[in-house]
Order: structure tokens, then C-alpha cells, then sequence
């Protein structure tokens, strides 16, 4: 029997799901569709043949739903889960999961209440080029981790947060670090470990915007590695680096291109067979989504059809918001912000 699914929201992301839908029709059925633009909403129904909503309430109400998809602006995705969490349906929601802590415990504590999965999508986690690096991490071809580096220098327009209302809000977007950075954030417990404290400045230096539009972190693991991030959405004329760089003992590497896409460095003490496969794991792109979407979306299967575990559920999103936010208090207050944030 196939897995019904429905998407909530049909901005741009959400062509990413669908095209990760189209890839696993055997075993997912897209059933209905919600946004509360009507026009987005009538050409994508009729253009994936299946029914509209304008209220996700009504949806529920109306169709059978195994999974919902939540790709609407950040800030809406607590209570849409908490919707879908009392009609007892799984969620997969795009990142950041929330723009708040407090909302990102209550989007985790309403699944586990219903018993039903939450997943948080971090697609770039699937990339070729961050899964051999992963790999190596893992069989510690780099000894002692020294020094992490990240940097995100993209280019948002004015025109890009003049085009909806919510864009570069506090409540429903969070900045450049929040929304752009997000995946990036991400990979800094996936692949180095637990962080032990984070030091932020932030500056909203050239768009009209609520929120920051450049940032930069300093990072302390509990490893005692030592690395930063900057970012910044002002970078002319376009998208230009997605980079990481880890310096360590018997290692360096660096991943760069727009988004984590092409293997600039590798270098290692030791030589393993894999290591051959780096030209081939670089890849062209021009988008900074990557395209691991389907890769999450077969995690997704698997773990419905009692197979796999959640690779990224709700806990492993919370991972990626207490760094933000612990970002977001540091860099407002001028101090340093020991994690947990809370016990």
C-alpha cells in the first residue's frame, strides 16, 4: 500500500519535493495540496492532478493522509505540526524546523504525544562530497580536529524579501544564518560533535530587513576543536561559496563550489581506496538546494515501512536551532553562550 502524502505551502522548495514524490511513485501517493495562494495553488493542483486546499485544517479533515509535508515560511511550522500531530499524521518539515527553541520542544514533545514521526530535512547531509567526508571523520583519517571553517557568501536581493511579507522576519524567517545557513549549520554536530559554547556578531549592513543579512560565529566544541562561520547574503553578483575546511593532525580537507559540490582538498596521512572517487564526487551545480531531497525521501520509506530509523527526526533538528539560537542571544547580549541552553 502506498504511503498518501500531502504538501502544505508550493513556493519554491516544495518543487523539490515533488520531484523526490515523482521518484518514488511505487511507494508514495501525493494526494492533495494546501497554500493560501490561490493562483499557486490551482496551477500546481492541476498540473499534479490532485486537490487543492486553502486551509491545511479542512485538508485534514477531508483526505486520508499518512505524511504531511510542512514547506511554508519557517515560523509556521510549529503549530502546522501540532495540527498534524493531533490528526495522528506523520510530518516532514523543511528547515529551519523553527525560529524559536520553545516551539521547536513543542513540535518534538506533540509527536512523541501522537506517536508519530517528525523528520527534519537535511538534505545536505545526502551530498556525495559531505558523505565521504563524513566517512573519513568517522575512521578518523584526520587524528586530533584542529580548526573547522565555514563560509556561506550567497547574494539575496532586496527584490528576493520585497516578494513576500515574511521574508527577513524575526517571527516567520530569521536571517541569514536562520534560513540560508541553516544546512550548514547543521553539519556542524553531524560531523564534528557537540559544541560547547558559540560566540556571534551579527549586522543587517544593506537589505531593509528585520533580520541579520551578514553574520559571523566563532565555535567551541567539546572536543576542543576550534573553528567559525561566516555569512553573508551581500555577495556580488551572485551565489558565490558553500565552502567547509577542516584542518587537523594527520588531515585537511575542503568542500567549496556554491554549495558543498566540489572536493578542492583532500590530503590525508594515510591513502585509502575511496579516495579515488573524489574527482567523481564533485558536481556541477548552480543551485544551492543540492539534491539529496529524494535520498531523505527514501529514509522516509524505510522508516514507515518499520525498516530504518530517522536519520534527521525532530531531535536532530533541535541540534541545529540550539546553535542558532545560541548564535542569535550571543550576538544580541555581546557574550559568549555555553550550550545546553537547557538541562
Amino acid at each position: 500500500m502506498k504511503i498518501k502524502i500531502a504538501v502544505v505551502g508550493c513556493g519554491r522548495i516544495a518543487e523539490k519535493h515533488f520531484d523526490a514524490i515523482r521518484q518514488y511513485q511505487d511507494h508514495i501517493e501525493l494526494v492533495a495540496l494546501c497554500d493560501l495562494d490561490k493562483k499557486k495553488l490551482d496551477q500546481h493542483a492541476i498540473s499534479l492532478n490532485v486537490d487543492g486546499y486553502s486551509s491545511m485544517a479542512d485538508m485534514l479533515h477531508h483526505v486520508e493522509i499518512d505524511v504531511v509535508v510542512i514547506c511554508t515560511p519557517s515560523g509556521l511550522h510549529p503549530d502546522q505540526t501540532v495540527l498534524a500531530a493531533n490528526h495522528s499524521i506523520h510530518v516532514i518539515t523543511e528547515k529551519p524546523m523553527a525560529t524559536r527553541w520553545k516551539d521547536g520542544l513543542r513540535m518534538v514533545h506533540a509527536c512523541d504525544a501522537a506517536g508519530v514521526h517528525l523528520f527534519v530535512v537535511k538534505q545536505n547531509r545526502k551530498n556525495c562530497t559531505l558523505q565521504l567526508l563524513k566517512r573519513a571523520i568517522l575512521e578518523k583519517r584526520f587524528g586530533k580536529i584542529y580548526m573547522v571553517h565555514f563560509n556561506i557568501f550567497w547574494t539575496r536581493s532586496q527584490e528576493y524579501y520585497d516578494s513576500a511579507k515574511w521574508r527577513g522576519t524575526w517571527e516567520l524567517d530569521g536571517g541569514a544564518f536562520m534560513n540560508q545557513a541553516s544546512h550548514y549549520v547543521d553539519l556542524v554536530d553531524w560531523l564534528i560533535g557537540p559544541v560547547d559554547s558559540i560566540q556571534a556578531m551579527t549586522a543587517t549592513q544593506a537589505r531593509d530587513i528585520e533580520v541579520e543579512d551578514t553574520g559571523v560565529m566563532n565555535i567551541r566544541w567539546r572536543s576542543g576543536t576550534l573553528g567559525s562561520m561566516s555569512v553573508t547574503m551581500l555577495t556580488y553578483p551572485k551565489n558565490y561559496e558553500g565552502s567547509i575546511t577542516i584542518i587537523g593532525e594527520k588531515g585537511t580537507a575542503r568542500i567549496g563550489g556554491v554549495a558543498v559540490n566540489e572536493i578542492e582538498t583532500w590530503e590525508f596521512e594515510d591513502n585509502m581506496d575511496y579516495d579515488d572517487k573524489i574527482k567523481s564526487a564533485s558536481y556541477e551545480t548552480t543551485s544551492v538546494y543540492g539534491f539529496g531531497h529524494a535520498l531523505y525521501y527514501k529514509n522516509v520509506i524505510d522508516v514507515l515501512q518499520c525498516k530504518e530509523d530517522p536519520e534527521t527526526d525532530g531531535r536532530e533538528g533541535l541540534k541545529s536551532l540550539e546553535i542558532l539560537i545560541a548564535a542569535y542571544l550571543s550576538a544580541r547580549d555581546g557574550k559568549t553562550v555555553s550550550l545546553p541552553l537547557e538541562y
